[in-house]
């Protein structure tokens, strides 16, 4: 006897899997801080209508600035300048045009495969938090396109434009990933804590690590450095280069690094210093990138570090003869 319940549960079963998988374009992250670096990793899940997908655009909201699309190996890249509605302060310098428009072509992403293109810039800092800003972006095909242009931030719509949240900046901090010299900028105070100096260095294509650097001054009483994050890499330690026998040798701080009262700690090549594990892209002279160091009694702080050169000493001057992070 035939279960007429199971044999529609069947059917039912069937259909889904022979209708096509639908999938919108969205964006990996889906906050953004005011007057912070943000990487925007637009997802692409499926093509048009089985077809593979050969171009890819996407138009750049007002309120993000100094935008820098990544390269794609079997991609051709193009940007497209214009003026922006406000100008943006980068630190100091107004800029009052930059990319408003990213198209990736010359591609092959097949229907059934997935892929992701980032762009990476700064939210503006008057950007109101509670904002969406929406990367409209269009997948070209050969014979058709899919266009997710949709900036209503209705729910039930078909085609949404990819959107992120802005969320309040935090007080007293720069932009998160810009140009800039950040030593200019004058030290940043967290409680009894004086933080100065910051740098980090440039670094090649294809490089896993990155060292960073800075000066801690402790006007109160003992403290202790328990711990960095980065979003521009896997992770961020706290190490120190130090002699065992005649060896030079660099390890990690698992308890942190103490900040006695009334002392400077330094933070330097050859000594203690920031190690950045596992970098998600090439370190650029000349821009800056959001270090939090997270203190046991003082707190968390967000501090951004000026890309000095390669050979980058203290304050980003010549090394001095200090080798290696």
């Amino acid at each position: 006897m035939k279960n007429p319940v199971f044999g529609a549960f069947c059917a039912s079963a069937l259909a889904l899997a022979a209708a096509p998988a639908l999938a919108h374009a969205t964006l990996e992250q889906s906050e953004a801080r005011a007057g912070a670096a943000y990487r925007a990793v637009i997802r692409i899940g499926h093509g048009c209508d089985g077809q593979a997908t050969n171009t890819l655009r996407v138009q750049l909201p007002e309120g993000f600035y100094n935008a820098k699309p990544m390269p794609k190996a079997g991609w051709t890249l193009e940007t497209v300048k214009g003026p922006y509605a406000q100008p943006f302060d980068n630190h100091g310098t107004p800029m009052t045009e930059g990319t408003r428009e990213v198209v990736w072509s010359g591609g092959d992403l097949q229907d059934d495969w997935y892929d992701e293109f980032v762009i990476r810039g700064t939210v503006g800092a008057d950007v109101t938090p509670g904002t969406v800003l929406y990367f409209s972006t269009v997948q070209e095909c050969a014979d058709g396109k899919e266009e997710w242009i949709d900036v209503t931030g209705r729910k039930e719509v078909p085609n949404p434009a990819p959107g992120v949240t802005v969320t309040a900046g935090k007080a007293g901090h720069g932009h998160g990933h810009g140009h800039g010299d950040h030593a200019k900028a004058g030290p940043i105070t967290l409680g009894d804590l004086t933080l100065s100096g910051p740098f980090t260095r440039a670094t090649p294509p294809g490089a896993p690590v990155a060292g960073g650097f800075l000066t801690v001054a402790n006007a109160g009483a003992d403290d202790r450095l328990v711990s960095a994050s980065v979003d521009f890499a896997g992770r961020a330690e706290i190490h120190e280069m130090a002699m065992e026998g005649d060896v030079m040798k660099m390890r990690q701080l698992a308890e942190g690094l103490p900040i006695p009262a009334g002392a400077t700690v330094e933070l330097k090549p050859g000594g203690y210093h920031l190690m950045f594990m596992e970098l998600k892209q090439p370190l650029v002279e000349g821009e800056t990138v959001n270090v939090t160091l997270h203190f046991e009694k003082a707190g968390e702080v967000e501090v951004p570090m000026t890309v000095g050169p390669m050979n980058a000493g203290k304050h980003g001057g010549k090394d001095g003869g200090h080798g290696g992070h």
